[in-house]
């Protein structure tokens, strides 16, 4: 199991390449988002920040970034070109996003990767995650990264079970795939490729490529999409 069997690192973010590559473990990737965001050059900003948003420590936004009245934005944070964030926002820290994304309304990010047109656009949670490039999350969807009883997390595939060295690690979502509303993300969680979850649906483990998880015992497979 490796990063390119859920996503490929687009142009945009050519510069953080060696931090990710593409045989790494999917969740080893999340553990170089802070050593990439320290290696990169923080240029000064050269949009105009309104009164409204608190931005904080080392951030580099693309001249073509759209900022809404109010939201918070404490570094490292990379954005990139044609981003768009929303009212309330909360970037909290080792946050990379690529192009065309939404950081929604009133939404958390904190130590996570976002390959390009995200769209995380309404109360969400995004911690300690990887989302892959066209991954669109419903109105409210969470990516839990912490388990109740606080342990390390484990990665239940379907013919194993992985140690990832990790007390905090949400979801990696494949290229494509889709979170419905109020749906939740069990701390190390899995979606391939163009994989689906129902509204409403607590998941965790593997959910394989083009397949939907209608509950966490349900999983049917979709007509490939290429």
């Amino acid at each position: 199991m490796q990063a390119s069997d859920f996503f490929t690192l687009p142009p945009s973010l050519t510069r953080f390449a060696p931090f990710f590559p593409a045989e790494a473990a999917p969740w080893d990737c999340l553990k170089q988002i802070g050593a990439a965001l320290a290696a990169a050059e923080f240029t000064p900003l050269e949009l105009k920040i309104p009164a409204g948003v608190h931005v904080e420590g080392r951030v580099w936004l693309h001249p073509s970034v759209t900022l809404p009245a109010f939201a918070t934005i404490i570094g490292p944070v990379w954005i990139g070109a044609r981003t768009e964030i929303r009212p309330g926002a909360f970037l909290r820290g080792n946050v990379i996003a690529g192009e065309g994304c939404v950081l929604g309304n009133a939404s958390e990010f904190k130590n996570c990767l976002l390959l390009d047109r995200v769209q995380a656009a309404h109360f969400n949670y995004v911690g300690d995650s990887i989302l892959g490039n066209g991954v669109h999350l419903g109105a409210g969807a969470i990516c839990s990264n912490l388990r109740l009883d606080q342990n390390m997390i484990t990665v239940r595939a379907e013919h194993r079970t992985f140690e990832t060295g990790l007390r905090k690690f949400g979801a990696v979502l494949g290229d494509h795939a889709e979170v419905g509303c109020n749906a939740v993300l069990n701390p190390g969680t899995l979606l391939g490729q163009r994989a689906l979850v129902m509204p409403g649906v607590a998941f965790g483990g593997h959910l394989a490529a083009n397949t939907i998880a209608r509950s966490r015992a349900a999983v049917t497979t979709m007509p490939r999409r290429d």
